[in-house]
């Protein structure tokens, strides 16, 4: 189902125009978009030279507004598809008067046309869309086409963390990384009643674990990044 347009959404988004990076392409196209470079500069967004963090799809913004909270030391760029989600998110930012977090409205396909490789120094993917149906496994954020996209994107040492409510998705996800050469570590099939320290709660996973539907984690890396 299309999520109804939001009222006054443009009035919105101009509103946190500083929170938004141009991520726009004039080529529908991923495949042939992102052959023309348009990569952002770092020290210019946020000032600094801090690390850049990535987090994937991030809903209302309550997680990454968080981490930003946190970890003053670093910068990161939240990416969400959909324009009525990721202005609640910039919006949410802007009330915390957050400076080293921005929100990018593009799709994951589109990011190596914005983000220099090896630049990023993690990637969040929380609760991503478990595509049930097999007919679109290619859309998932775990899928073989994206852990290349993020292989590149991943600076030395860098991670990829994962949390999902989904058992088949997370399972599937093992998987793909496996294959795609990635090792993993601090494998959770029951976050919230495991020993894990610092775990920073979605709106997904609030909902679902106070359900109590257990969550999965898992840390995926590179070999030569270690």
């Amino acid at each position: 189902m299309r999520m109804r347009k939001k009222k006054n959404l443009e009035p919105r988004l101009a509103a946190v125009a500083d929170y938004l990076l141009d991520a726009s392409s004039d080529d529908p196209n991923s495949m042939t978009a992102v052959l023309e470079k348009a990569y952002f500069d770092y020290e210019a967004i946020f000032g600094n030279d801090h690390p850049v963090w990535l987090e994937i799809g991030c809903g209302k913004g309550q997680f990454i507004a968080e981490l930003a909270e946190r970890h003053p030391e670093n910068n990161y760029i939240a990416v969400e598809k959909v324009s009525n989600v990721i202005v609640m998110a910039a919006e949410r930012a802007k009330e915390k008067g957050l400076s080293n977090v921005k929100f990018a409205l593009t799709g994951a396909e589109f990011l190596p046309k914005f983000l220099p490789d090896h630049s990023i120094a993690g990637i969040y993917l929380n609760f991503s869309c478990p595509y049930p149906k097999g007919t679109y496994k290619n859309h998932r954020l775990t899928n073989a086409r994206y852990l290349g996209i993020y292989k590149d994107l991943l600076a030395p040492g860098a991670e990829v963390y994962q949390k999902t409510d989904n058992m088949h998705f997370f399972e599937y996800s093992i998987e793909e990384f496996t294959k795609a050469g990635f090792c993993l570590k601090n494998v959770s099939l029951d976050l919230h009643n495991s020993d894990f320290e610092g775990n920073i709660v979605t709106e997904y996973e609030q909902r679902f674990a106070g359900q109590g539907l257990p969550i999965y984690r898992l840390e995926a890396y590179l070999p030569e990044n270690r």
